[in-house]
């Protein structure tokens, strides 16, 4: 198993060359991480793709947020009606493939049935709709209920602090947050699609109302834990196509 180093971690974060297909900003979003045994989550994950630990730990994460201008790239493209704003939830971990990091998603469930079908189609994620209510600035409130099967539902409130320094390369921050890949799979083919924005920028989190389905609903237990909690505000992302990894 060929093991991730720091520079792989920071190759991944430059502007991949050729031209993204879409953009997208990012806000409001609150990373809830806990550490979980990594054999809970191998059965769930191709053989292909090796678990990305860290702290000898792999770690599951309820990622809520909410994103806007949603448009196809050139820049020139017009917004996508239905498409270009939602807010949106995802359960994920992390793994790397050949020592190359990103995203496994378990889930994502969003509040636009277009934006669900379109991801399942072109990106092969496993979204689901469901309603999705976001209030607040200092103090956000988040709710979901989804539409699909199987059933889930999340809900959160969660005050937001002080601004934190930039994460660095070895960090346990730096190891959660800076994802620049997503991987998934499709017919028995592994897939992956690059990514692009600034680092985060991180503030600290206080967590006041907490309760979720969501990991159960993927077959995977919820921590008895508190989550470890980082938010950011906004940040510019642009969206290549995906392509075949398979040997």
């Amino acid at each position: 198993m060929r093991k991730v180093l720091d520079v792989d971690r920071l190759a991944v974060r430059h502007r991949p060359d050729g031209q993204p297909v879409m953009h997208q900003d990012w806000g409001k979003l609150l990373f809830m991480h806990w550490r979980i045994n990594e054999n809970l989550l191998r059965p769930h994950i191709p053989p292909a793709l090796e678990i990305d630990t860290y702290g000898d730990s792999a770690w599951i994460a309820i990622t809520p947020f909410t994103m806007w201008d949603i448009r196809g790239l050139p820049p020139y493209m017009p917004p996508i009606p239905g498409l270009d704003s939602m807010h949106e939830l995802n359960v994920r971990t992390y793994v790397h493939y050949n020592g190359v990091p990103g995203v496994w998603f378990f889930s994502l469930d969003a509040n636009s049935s277009a934006a669900v079908l379109a991801a399942r189609r072109f990106y092969h994620l496993p979204y689901y709709s469901a309603d999705i209510e976001m209030e607040g600035k200092k103090k956000i409130k988040y709710r979901l209920d989804r539409r699909d099967n199987p059933p889930a539902a999340f809900k959160a409130e969660w005050n937001i602090g002080e601004r934190l320094p930039q994460s660095q390369p070895g960090s346990r921050e730096f190891f959660l947050t800076e994802r620049y890949i997503l991987y998934t799979e499709h017919d028995g083919s592994l897939y992956r699609a690059r990514i692009y924005h600034e680092p985060w920028q991180l503030y600290k989190a206080e967590l006041t109302n907490f309760g979720s389905t969501m990991l159960e609903a993927n077959q995977l237990p919820q921590p008895k834990t508190e989550p470890l909690l980082h938010y950011a505000d906004q940040v510019s992302v642009d969206i290549w196509l995906l392509e075949n990894i398979d040997d």
